[in-house]
């Protein structure tokens, strides 16, 4: 499509107004470098070895390393000091790093004034130590502070960032985190979100820098930006980009930013994940734990939609995982053998809704194009929104292209981990107009389903360790509660392995954990299926008859732990239970260990299982939508759709389980399932990925273990439309994370004693747009509930939206007289949070999008 006029009008008007100086390059001459640069999204976790040993290793080795760091970022040196004890937890020589004094401005956690370091940047002795160094990292905070503190007023290099040019030329590592990513390139991003960037440069504004104050007035930031110090000279980074959803921005500063587009790609790096740049090879290596976002924009076009506003079409949009390579001369990507195409092979095959807000499953941009397109049959294209509170906008579209393909593996354990290349990213102007349903036209099913109660047991000696799915064999909190549970590295523990088609999760779970000290000879996977399992010669179907026998029963009755693996939970349920509904012997047997001592344990399906009630099917727009449904078809039901019920294995007596939580946002499901079929004086528990709920059945009490959390419903105080499904009022939400407690019978939610309440002291003071898609921030729920609410003291309530086509839900979160958030730092600077009793109201509308 050829650029109207007008188009290229507006097109020069932006170029232009960047300045001459942010385009020029920081350095001429980087063909000679020998160094390498270590580039990382933000929030690197301590535990993140992949980064620590990475970058130790270019500084020459944990003996050899001499590394400076630079704290010019931010407002205390408390971060600098913990990468330096990081660098040392990793085996670096304490005497061999130095913090390096370099900053324009004072640190509130010190006595000395630092504000005077800025004249020592021109100090021979700071460039003779810095030229004795291999590595020089810089932490995070606000980038403009180490680009003020390293350059001198003129614009022209002070000493000390000659010092460190050299030391760069001739081998040493650069490395920085979060402000210390974006300094790395020469058209630095120093503020802006997705949708301010969008507004503010395609509806032809003047591009300014905005204050805090400013900022704190508005639901959005335009983008803004500065000269970095080059040491990147091959395209644009930014940071926090997926937590930040931050990918608009970033094409945004390319298209109007990088006048060699067609030459180089965008990258923005993923939290607790650093792209490793060799200049000698011309390669970068994505090293971590989540992604880095490749954007193409070389055929990028700037098209206008609308009066005085403009889309941007035809930008390739690529997710790179870690292990994967990016050659940055050639733009070409290179991945491990050990990866699979998904093209002509696609595992999922359903209808997914587009991106719009909380309730959207796989709500992040990476897992939402793999999931929901590059792996998806059914997908040609997807489609998210991002707008304000007065509903001005815009549509993006994803498709899949004649050259987009996906690469499918598993990382740690049982985890999907993709790849993806060459989506196409269409962003349109639209207008969004939300008002109340007064006369749906969606026909809402109550349940039929049925289960009777299962009998509640006092004195059960045994406990639960109810894991939401994906768990990280690295996962070493879970494993060993489970193990420490079952008596220790004595305990005999039997796998169930009937949700799963193939045996690779069940022997992943016995190598696990073997690797966690228990002996090979106690750990036996049971022949518990009603169904035959790929790839193996024996016909594992003959094993249904394995529920009623007294050998099988009395191996049981010997164990210490029982885990369910996870995969499809009527799998499960119907290997256990006989086709009268009534229990197998061997089920009796399971019953029998747990109420004697032995702990049971599951993932994913093996979690669901766990209530009276399991949740088999569905999601949470398709529950609100359409309510329940008497017919299962397959796995691919779990992915949407109305709500399917069954008869669960009610080991645990408190109320309603559902998993996958955080990932699959599976809020909306729960809160009708629980509304329609459970206990309002019970909670409801939704757990998180890679996280488990470990319930203490004499103590009456749950905790939270892992790397996510658990969301809790409290149906309690709800008020409810009778005449019109789903419109709800009052609903509690609690989100808590490892080290905090919920008492089982009387709801008392206990803190870890490590956080800080945010209520009176949040940190936060912004006015927020309503949580859209793919282009908002903070897009799991906890995370919304925290930075936009809890901890944000202009905040008194929040929106998401729900809808496909024309019809949805608005979601209202308010704090309440109750509510709270509670703050730490969690795995080095990690914000950790946990909310108590934000309001929750969802109403019906009707959607209007132009």
């Amino acid at each position: 499509m050829k650029k109207k006029l007008v188009s290229c009008l507006i097109s020069f008007t932006l170029l232009s107004s960047l300045s001459t100086p942010l385009l020029a390059k920081a350095q001429e001459n980087t063909e000679d470098i020998k160094g390498s640069l270590v580039i990382a999204g933000g929030g690197i976790g301590t535990s993140n070895h992949e980064i620590y040993e990475k970058f130790l290793s270019l500084a020459g080795g944990k003996e050899k390393a001499k590394v400076g760091i630079i704290p010019a970022a931010s407002t205390t040196l408390q971060s600098s000091k913990k990468f330096k004890e990081d660098l040392v937890k990793y085996g670096a020589n304490s005497d061999s790093i130095k913090i390096l004094p370099v900053s324009n401005h004072d640190f509130s956690d010190t006595q000395k004034d630092e504000s005077t370091w800025k004249n020592q940047v021109n100090d021979k002795k700071l460039s003779r130590t810095i030229k004795g160094l291999t590595a020089v990292w810089f932490v995070g905070g606000d980038q403009t502070k180490i680009v003020d503190s390293l350059r001198q007023n003129n614009g022209s290099d002070s000493e000390a960032l000659k010092a460190i040019w050299d030391i760069y030329r001739k081998g040493a590592v650069i490395g920085g985190t979060s402000a210390g990513a974006a300094i790395m390139s020469d058209v630095m991003i120093t503020g802006g979100d997705s949708l301010g960037a969008l507004k503010d440069s395609l509806e032809n504004k003047e591009n300014k820098h905005v204050s805090k104050n400013q900022r704190s007035q508005k639901e959005y930031e335009p983008l803004s930006i500065q000269k970095g110090l080059g040491f990147f000279q091959h395209g644009i980074i930014d940071q926090h980009m997926d937590e930040r959803a931050r990918l608009g921005r970033l094409a945004v500063a390319a298209y109007t930013s990088e006048r060699d587009k067609e030459k180089n790609f965008a990258y923005g790096v993923d939290e607790d994940t650093a792209m490793v740049v060799n200049n000698k090879d011309q390669k970068i290596e994505v090293v971590g734990r989540s992604g880095v976002a490749v954007l193409d924009m070389s055929k990028a076009e700037l098209v206008s939609k609308q009066k005085a506003r403009s889309g941007l079409e035809n930008i390739k949009v690529s997710y790179l995982s870690p292990g994967d390579k990016i050659n940055y001369h050639l733009k070409s990507f290179e991945f491990p053998k050990e990866r699979v195409e998904t093209k002509g092979f696609e595992y999922y095959s359903f209808n997914a809704l587009p991106a719009t807000g909380v309730f959207t499953p796989y709500g992040r941009l990476k897992a939402y194009l793999s999931y929901s397109l590059v792996d998806n049959e059914s997908m040609k294209s997807a489609k998210s929104y991002v707008y304000d509170s007065k509903g001005s906008g815009y549509e993006i579209a994803f498709q899949k292209d004649n050259d987009t393909n996906g690469y499918w593996r598993y990382t740690d354990g049982q985890k999907d981990d993709y790849s993806i290349v060459n989506v196409k990213m269409d962003i349109t102007p639209k207008t969004f107009k939300f008002q109340p349903d007064r006369k749906t036209s969606l026909t809402y099913k109550k349940p039929t389903f049925s289960s009777s109660e299962s009998p509640a047991y006092d004195s059960i000696k045994g406990n639960l360790l109810i894991a939401g799915g994906a768990l990280g064999s690295s996962n070493s909190s879970v494993y060993n509660k489970f193990i420490n549970l079952a008596g220790g590295k004595q305990a005999k523990i039997g796998i169930v392995p009937a949700a799963s088609t193939k045996f690779d999760s069940s022997n992943q779970f016995k190598s696990d954990l073997i690797k966690y000290g228990v002996k090979a000879e106690n750990i036996e996977i049971l022949p518990i299926s009603n169904h035959d399992f790929k790839g193996t010669s024996e016909n594992e179907s003959t094993w249904k008859t394995n529920m009623n026998s007294d050998k099988l029963a009395q191996k049981v009755k010997g164990l210490t732990g029982i885990w369910f693996v996870g995969g499809d939970q009527t799998l499960i349920t119907g290997s256990l239970r006989n086709e009268n509904g009534s229990d197998s012997k061997v089920l009796q047997a399971i019953w029998h260990t747990y109420k004697n001592g032995a702990v049971l344990g599951g993932t994913s399906a093996g979690a669901a299982i766990m209530s009276n009630t399991m949740l088999a099917g569905g999601d949470s727009y398709g529950a609100l939508s359409y309510g329940f449904t008497n017919t299962y078809d397959d796995m691919n039901q779990q992915e949407g759709g109305p709500v399917y019920l069954e008869k669960g294995l009610g080991f645990f007596q408190y109320g309603l389980v559902d998993q996958h939580f955080d990932n699959k946002a599976r809020l909306g499901r729960l809160i009708a399932t629980a509304y329609e079929k459970g206990n309002k004086n019970q909670l409801s528990y939704g757990i998180d990925e890679d996280t488990a709920m470990v319930v203490n059945n004499k103590e009456k009490q749950i905790e939270v273990v892992g790397r996510g959390g658990i969301t809790l419903v409290d149906l309690a105080k709800v008020q409810a439309n009778d005449k019109f499904p789903s419109d709800y009022k009052n609903i509690l939400i609690s989100c808590i994370t490892p080290g905090d407690k919920v008492n089982l019978t009387t709801k008392e939610i206990v803190i870890n004693p490590a956080k800080t309440s945010t209520r009176k002291n949040e940190y936060y003071s912004e006015k927020v747009g309503p949580n859209t898609g793919l282009f908002s921030p903070h897009g799991v729920l906890r995370k919304f509930l925290a930075y936009d609410l809890v901890d944000n003291a202009q905040s008194k309530e929040i929106k998401s939206y729900a809808f496909n086509q024309n019809k949805g839900f608005e979601l209202t979160f308010r704090k309440s007289a109750e509510s709270n958030g509670y703050w730490a730092y969690t795995d080095g600077q990690k914000d950790d949070y946990s909310i108590v009793k934000v309001a929750l109201d969802i109403k019906p509308i009707d959607v209007d999008i132009r």
